[in-house]
C-alpha cells in the first residue's frame, strides 16, 4: 500500500503541472461523455464519445476549441466517405485502398491537420459494418458528444492561466545567463587556456536549447490567455512576454558570439590572461552590470504592471547607464593596449560590438517601441479582417455594364 500512497502524494503535490491537469480532465472528460454516449446512443459500446474527448480536451480552452473544431470535421468527412463508397462498392481489398486513399485527400482538402489519419480510420470503422448508415450516425453523433463535453469542460471548468510557468522558464533563463556573464567576467584576468574558453562557448550554446523550453511553455501560455473569461488583457500580456523573450533570444545570440570572440582571442595570445589587470577589472566591471541588466530584464518583463515592474525599470536603467560607462573605459584601456599588438584589435573592437548590441537590446526605449509596433501591427490585422468580413459580394451578372453593380 505504501508503495500506492506515495505516488499519489506525488501527483497531488505536482496538481499545477500542466501534464498532471491535463491527465485529470481528460480522464473525467471521457468518463462523463460515455456516460452520456450510453444515454443518447445506440451502440452497446460508444467507445467513440470518450475517445474523442480524450482528443479534443487540452490545455487551454484555445487548443480545445481548435482540436474540437478539427476532430468533428475530420469524423464527418470520414464517415460521409464511407457512406458514398457503400453504396457503390462493397468491402475488398481495392475498394479498401481507394477507400483509405480518398479519406487522406479529403483529409488534407478540409485541413484537418493532424487529424488527417482520423478521415481514414473512420471511413475504414464505417465501411467495415454491416448497417453502414446506422453506424454512421452513431459514430458522428459520438464523435459530437464527446467534443462537446469536452468543450463544456473547459468552459466551465475554466483552465489555468499558464503564464506564472512561462515567467519561471523566463526567470530561469536570464539566471542563467546572468550566471553565464559572472563567470566570464571572473575570469579575464585569469590564466584562459584555450578548452576552458571553448568549455564557456559550449556554455552558450546550451542556451539554445533553454530558449526552446521557454519558447513552448510561452506557446502554452499565449494559449492559455486566448478566448480566457478571466484575462482581460490578454493580448498585451503575450506580446510583453513575446517581445522580452525574442529580446533575451537576441542577447543569448550575442553572447554566444561574445564567447567565440573570446576563445578566439585565446587562441591567438596562446595562453597566459586574456587581458591586462586595468582592462579585465573594466571589463569583469562591464560584464558585472550586464549580468545584473538582464535579470533585471526579466524581472520587468515577467511582473507586468505592478510595483516591482517599476523597481525592475528603474534597476535596468541604473545597470545600463553603469554598464556603458564602464564600456567606455574598457575601450580607451583596450585602445592603448591594441597600439602595442595592433593584431589583437579586431577581436577588441568585436567584443565592444557585441557588448553595444546586448546594452542596446535591453534598453527601456527599445522595448517601449517594439511593444507599440507589436500593438499597431496587431490592429492593422484586426482592422484588415474586419475589412474583409464586411466587404459586400457582389454577384456577377452576365452583360452587366462596367462599373454597375
Amino acid at each position: 500500500m505504501q508503495h500506492v500512497i506515495v505516488p499519489v502524494r506525488s501527483l497531488i503535490g505536482r496538481r499545477r503541472e500542466p501534464i498532471v491537469l491535463q491527465t485529470i480532465r481528460s480522464t473525467a472528460a471521457a468518463v462523463v461523455s460515455y456516460v452520456v454516449a450510453l444515454w443518447l446512443s445506440s451502440e452497446p459500446a460508444p467507445l467513440t464519445a470518450p475517445l474523442t474527448a480524450l482528443l479534443v480536451v487540452q490545455v487551454t480552452l484555445y487548443t480545445t476549441l481548435t482540436t474540437g473544431v478539427r476532430r468533428v470535421n475530420s469524423v464527418v468527412a470520414g464517415v460521409l466517405v464511407a457512406i458514398g463508397f457503400s453504396t457503390l462498392v462493397g468491402l475488398t481489398w481495392w475498394s479498401l485502398g481507394l477507400v483509405i486513399l480518398t479519406a487522406l485527400i479529403v483529409g488534407h482538402l478540409v485541413r484537418v491537420d493532424e487529424f488527417v489519419p482520423e478521415v481514414a480510420i473512420s471511413a475504414m470503422l464505417v465501411l467495415g459494418v454491416t448497417r453502414v448508415a446506422a453506424t454512421a450516425w452513431d459514430r458522428v453523433l459520438e464523435t459530437l458528444i464527446g467534443a462537446v463535453v469536452g468543450l463544456l469542460f473547459n468552459l466551465f471548468l475554466a483552465p489555468p492561466v499558464w503564464v506564472a510557468p512561462a515567467n519561471e522558464a523566463i526567470a530561469s533563463l536570464s539566471r542563467r545567463m546572468r550566471d553565464l556573464l559572472v563567470h566570464l567576467g571572473d575570469e579575464l584576468a585569469e590564466h584562459t587556456p584555450v578548452e576552458k574558453a571553448t568549455a564557456r562557448l559550449h556554455e552558450a550554446r546550451r542556451l539554445d536549447g533553454d530558449i526552446t523550453e521557454v519558447d513552448a511553455a510561452l506557446r502554452r501560455a499565449e494559449d492559455s490567455l486566448r478566448l480566457n473569461p478571466r484575462v482581460k488583457e490578454g493580448l498585451l500580456f503575450r506580446l510583453v512576454l513575446r517581445t522580452g523573450l525574442d529580446t533575451l533570444e537576441i542577447c543569448a545570440v550575442v553572447l554566444r558570439v561574445s564567447c567565440r570572440t573570446l576563445t578566439d582571442l585565446a587562441r591567438a595570445r596562446g595562453g597566459g590572461s586574456l587581458f591586462p589587470d586595468e582592462a579585465a577589472g573594466a571589463l569583469r566591471e562591464l560584464f558585472g552590470h550586464m549580468a545584473v541588466a538582464v535579470e533585471s530584464f526579466a524581472v520587468l518583463i515577467t511582473a507586468q504592471i505592478s510595483s516591482s515592474a517599476q523597481e525592475a525599470e528603474t534597476a535596468l536603467a541604473r545597470e545600463l547607464e553603469a554598464a556603458r560607462t564602464c564600456r567606455e573605459r574598457a575601450a580607451r584601456l583596450l585602445a592603448e593596449r591594441a597600439r602595442a599588438h595592433p593584431g589583437e584589435w579586431q577581436l577588441y573592437g568585436a567584443l565592444l560590438a557585441e557588448v553595444d548590441r546586448v546594452l542596446d537590446e535591453l534598453g527601456v526605449e527599445k522595448r517601449s517601441e517594439r511593444l507599440v509596433e507589436e500593438l499597431d501591427r496587431h490592429a492593422r490585422t484586426r482592422r484588415e479582417r474586419a475589412g474583409r468580413l464586411r466587404r459586400p459580394v457582389r454577384p456577377w451578372r452576365r452583360g452587366a455594364p462596367a462599373g454597375r453593380p
